[in-house]
């Protein structure tokens, strides 16, 4: 995969990614490795070439960025995969680095110039961008050009060997469409909002029949509403189930999924009709239709955009690896 401008991970170390943290990240750290110090140890070498647990550290947070909102540490069950996904990486753009300086690549010094000063331009004050000389290019301009170049070459270089081979034209997407029509196989679905009403662990007699109460309650509103939103608002206030907090929408479910009473009344309903109430076991559900998709074959206009991505990833991925073992096969790396 390509790095939009590989120049932005030299500001890792010193500057907090600040990436926008989702709830469900918080749980990964209830187990969270300790932070992990570095001291410039070596930590690998590449013909040669010492890179280091400062190098190491950078990438881990490049792959896993949220670790920098939790002071630095990652979570203890992912901690070995990212080291070792970030190992691979610092290594695979020495590799490729050395390969760019092996084949003779240069950057311009107009371009160098510019992307110098775009970089200068990720810092607020001038203090920032001087702790950062001062921390990560050991006070030097100089070290920092030459930084800053190395991404540029790298960039370069896997541009020429990946980038540009790993182009799908939208011919190429059809012949494989067209090759491969089991894969565009879509199944029948029914998109649909409920709202559900569910009876305690081990009901008696009396909350089964509260459930069917509070289930006509519901029937009587829902007849009453009028659209996808008003049905939603209401699933979202008397809904018993997980879906309520999604306005009870299930979005498009595959008919193997839909029990078998729910689909039946569903079959019968035209697109913004709402069923009756619908025993499923001990439950009983309200289900407004929102769309009805027979089954078919993805229409290749629809999807030649998602499907050129698709590919376009997969060969980028393929040329990566071959790109790994190429030069691999010549160098001497040894994990420290």
């Amino acid at each position: 995969m390509k790095r939009q401008v590989i120049i932005l991970a030299l500001t890792l170390a010193a500057f907090p990614v600040r990436a926008q943290m989702l709830d469900s990240h918080e749980s990964v750290f209830e187990q969270a490795a300790p932070r992990i110090q570095t001291t410039g140890r070596a930590v690998a070498r590449v013909n040669g070439v010492v890179l280091t647990d400062h190098d190491l550290l950078r990438e881990m947070y490049m792959i896993f960025p949220y670790a920098q909102q939790h002071n630095g540490a990652f979570p203890k069950a992912m901690e070995p995969d990212i080291r070792k996904g970030a190992m691979k990486m610092i290594v695979f753009e020495e590799l490729v680095y050395q390969e760019s300086k092996r084949r003779g690549m240069t950057v311009a010094p107009a371009r160098l110039n510019r992307a110098v000063k775009e970089f200068q331009g990720q810092f607020k004050t001038p203090e920032q961008y001087k702790l950062y000389v001062d921390s990560e290019a050991q006070g030097s301009e100089k070290v920092l050009r030459t930084k800053v170049e190395r991404s540029l070459l790298i960039e370069d270089l896997l541009k020429l060997e990946v980038t540009d081979k790993a182009v799908v034209t939208v011919a190429r997407a059809r012949a494989y469409y067209d090759k491969n029509p089991d894969k565009f196989k879509v199944p029948e679905t029914f998109a649909l909002q409920t709202i559900t009403m569910m009876p305690p662990q081990n009901p008696s007699a009396m909350d089964l029949a509260d459930v069917k109460k509070r289930a006509e309650k519901a029937l009587e509103q829902a007849n009453a509403t009028k659209d996808y939103e008003t049905f939603g608002v209401l699933a979202e206030r008397v809904s018993e189930d997980d879906y309520r907090v999604m306005m009870g929408d299930h979005r498009a479910v595959d008919v193997a999924r839909i029990p078998e009473p729910l689909l039946a009344e569903l079959r019968r309903l035209q697109v913004g009709q709402i069923t009756g109430i619908v025993q499923v076991e001990q439950s009983y559900t309200i289900a407004r239709l929102n769309a009805h998709t027979p089954a078919g074959i993805e229409k290749f206009d629809d999807i030649k955009n998602d499907l050129k991505s698709r590919l376009q990833q997969n060969k980028t991925e393929q040329l990566r690896a071959s790109l790994n073992k190429q030069l691999r096969k010549t160098a001497t790396v040894e994990e420290l």
